[in-house]
Order: C-alpha cells, then sequence, then structure tokens
C-alpha cells in the first residue's frame, strides 16, 4: 500500500469515550507560543463533531463496521455514534445533505478530525481493521507529541486516528514550548500492539 507522509496539523480531537485524562494543565511545564489574556478553564475539549453527510448507510458501513463505533441516537436522516456508551462524539445528518457532494478543492472549512485513541494498542487494532477492510491510507506519521493515521473516510471527510504519547515525553524547546516532530511511524511495531490487544 503506498502512502505518503504528512506533517503537522493542527486539528480537534475526538476521544473514545470514558479515556479521557485530561489537558496536562499547568503542571507538565508546557508553555503556550501565545497566552491569552482571558484564558478559559483548562478542562474544556472538543466534545463532539457534527457533519453533513451525503448517504448515512455508508457512514455506518465505515464507522461502525470497520472502525468499531457504536450507534447511541438514531434520528430520521441522522446518527450519533460513540465509544463507551457516552451520548455522541460524532454526529452526521442528512438534513440538509442527502445526495450531496463533498466541497471541491481550494475552499475553506475542515481539514481532518482526529480521533484520538486511548492506548498505542488500540490504535495497532484501529490499523488493522483498516488493513483487513483495504481501506485507502493517506499517511502515516509520528510527530513526537502523538502517532497518527491519515485517510479519508467514505464522503471524503479528513480523518486522522491518534494516540496521545504521555505529555512528559514531548517534546520541548530551551524555552518550554512545544515542538512537533516529522518521523517516519512505526508500522510494524504498531500492528503488533494491535495484536497484544487482543492477546494474540
Amino acid at each position: 500500500m503506498e502512502v505518503k507522509e504528512k506533517t503537522g496539523r493542527a486539528q480537534a480531537s475526538i476521544k473514545p469515550s470514558g479515556s479521557y485524562v485530561g489537558n496536562p494543565g499547568p503542571d507538565a511545564g508546557i508553555k503556550p507560543r501565545a497566552k491569552s489574556d482571558r484564558p478559559i478553564d483548562a478542562g474544556v475539549d472538543i466534545g463532539h463533531v457534527h457533519l453533513r453527510a451525503a448517504d448515512l448507510e455508508k457512514i455506518r458501513a465505515f464507522y461502525v463496521g470497520i472502525l468499531g463505533f457504536d450507534v447511541m441516537v438514531e434520528l430520521p436522516g441522522a446518527l450519533f455514534l460513540a465509544a463507551g456508551g457516552y451520548h455522541h462524539t460524532l454526529g452526521f445528518n442528512t438534513w440538509e445533505s442527502n445526495g450531496g457532494t463533498p466541497p471541491p478543492p481550494g475552499t475553506t472549512g475542515l481539514y481532518h478530525v482526529a480521533i484520538r485513541y486511548p492506548t498505542r494498542a488500540a490504535l495497532g487494532d484501529a490499523l488493522r481493521r483498516l488493513r483487513d477492510a483495504a481501506w485507502p491510507i493517506d499517511g502515516f506519521n509520528d510527530h513526537g507529541t502523538h502517532e497518527a493515521i491519515y485517510l479519508r473516510d467514505s464522503e471524503e471527510n479528513g480523518l486522522e486516528l491518534c494516540w496521545d504519547r504521555p505529555p512528559e515525553e514531548w517534546a520541548r524547546d530551551a524555552e518550554g514550548h512545544l515542538t512537533f516532530a516529522n518521523r517516519r511511524l512505526d508500522l510494524a511495531g504498531l500492528l503488533r500492539a494491535g495484536l497484544d490487544e487482543e492477546g494474540g
């Protein structure tokens, strides 16, 4: 499978429910490049992403059938998905987009959604699921702070499946600012970790 490497981009993190351990907070010693004059609570994060869809059955086949999310709520023209019993981390509806097409290149909007896995083994399992389904992969990267798999869903929405290293392992410069790496991901090790998750 031929892949292309991608560099680091900012992302919204969507986490399988029950796995979140909180933002590192000030005790981690990570200094922002620019700090707000009125910072919000350090526990604020992204609760869910809700996307317009063209075909909910294709959405279900990918997110439920391949990635393994549960359907938490189903309404006419809408699906709400999560892991671990949360109300939803991903929502999809066809209320204004049934049969629609993805936005053309050169337009603004969502670059990708990051789905964060609680362990490296869980991310390895996700990679095995994609491999078993022969799902196309756009790229892989080890950013130092996290390991990432890049792909697109059935409707060309950009996705990043990722696992965060512990904050104390995140690379920083001499002033304590985060730095991103652009290293080749150890795919063989990641797949082995996925096997370990199943006890195989």
